[in-house]
């Protein structure tokens, strides 16, 4: 689970950028082979709405894996390259799944997403009365779920391992039935998939706003604050300054021996994490989690969240109360049944 996430976040690094990093160098990549643009008729076509497109960096026995997977998602595929780099073209539903095709497989780079379908039809906010304001939230588990759900926002499930599609986001923003939109994705890798949908959906005449939260905790700090009666912008700063104060931390353990940033972990090792970057290791839930929250409450601290996972141990969470209680007096701490997987416990501090 560790290195697998490793790789994406850098990945998705260098896509945004269009710099691959390697040995300390930075290359820009330009396209060697041009395949071009799809040009469709809007008024006849009927195939899948988005154009991907991209190079990636894959190594030869993985690229007839990409490519089953990229015809499984749409037509018009062209796969053009060699000696480990290849050019993408390809017409499918959901934008995000393409290029997590590529993710999972290799790195990709220079992604260029087109919406094939522009036509004076299409369904405008104004047009159809729509007004107010919703939020959309990603979450990881059903009891965040629920706690999202009492809030009146709408909630988008993400399952292990895999992320919301656009198509999933674009159904959500929909069913709010409101002219304004903020997107909390909750994870840094949905941002990309959060800002096509917004992109999309601003087409519609629906005004939509992402604000960059990296774990469900600054999700939750952001939905706190949020005020429908107040201006669009003033609200969006509100929660984005409660998400960017709140620090994240989570545990988990370990599915393969790998080299972290805390040192070389092995099978069923506690992994404790600060602001997405692995700090502590252990063998013990509990004493990780106390090495975690010394770390997180280092700068300060008036309000702990902790958020308890599928696998977690009620008798966890209480103890680690109590030793709140004792170190760290006069700092308020509530806790959640979020029910996620992978992820025992996840930790706010605000």
């Amino acid at each position: 689970i560790v290195a697998p996430l490793a790789e994406r976040v850098t990945a998705l690094d260098e896509a945004i950028t269009g710099v691959h990093r390697h040995d300390n160098q930075e290359i820009e990549f330009a396209c060697p082979t041009s395949v071009p643009a799809h040009e469709v008729d809007a008024a006849t076509y009927e195939g899948p709405p988005f154009e991907v497109m991209y190079l990636v960096e894959i190594d030869e026995e993985r690229v007839a894996g990409l490519r089953a997977g990229l015809a499984a998602l749409g037509d018009s595929l062209v796969m053009v390259g060699g000696d480990g780099l290849w050019n993408v073209h390809v017409h499918v539903a959901d934008a995000g799944a393409a290029v997590e095709a590529a993710i999972s497989r290799g790195r990709p780079y220079n992604i260029r997403i087109n919406h094939l379908i522009h036509t004076p039809a299409r369904r405008r906010a104004d047009q159809v009365g729509l007004s107010g304001r919703s939020v959309v939230v990603v979450a990881h588990g059903q009891g965040v779920a629920r706690l999202v759900t009492e809030t009146g926002a709408q909630v988008v499930m993400a399952q292990p391992h895999t992320h919301p599609s656009t198509r999933e986001l674009m159904d959500a923003v929909h069913a709010t039935n409101c002219g304004e939109v903020v997107i909390l994705p909750s994870d840094s890798e949905t941002w990309g998939v959060a800002n096509l949908v917004a992109a999309e959906a601003r087409q519609d005449g629906v005004r939509v706003a992402v604000i960059p939260t990296r774990s469900v905790v600054q999700s939750l700090a952001a939905l706190a604050v949020h005020n429908p009666d107040a201006f669009l912008d003033t609200d969006v700063v509100s929660m984005t300054r409660a998400a960017t104060g709140t620090r994240y931390g989570a545990l988990t353990v370990a599915a393969r021996d790998a080299v972290t940033s805390a040192g070389v972990c092995r099978v069923g090792d506690v992994l404790g994490l600060v602001e997405g970057d692995i700090v502590e290791l252990g063998d013990d839930l509990a004493d990780v989690a106390q090495r975690v929250l010394t770390r997180m409450m280092g700068v300060g601290g008036e309000l702990v969240t902790m958020i308890e996972g599928a696998e977690c141990d009620p008798e966890l969470v209480a103890n680690l109360q109590k030793w709140m209680r004792r170190n760290y007096a006069g700092v308020d701490v509530v806790v959640y049944e979020g029910g996620q997987p992978l992820w025992p416990l996840i930790l706010g501090v605000e």
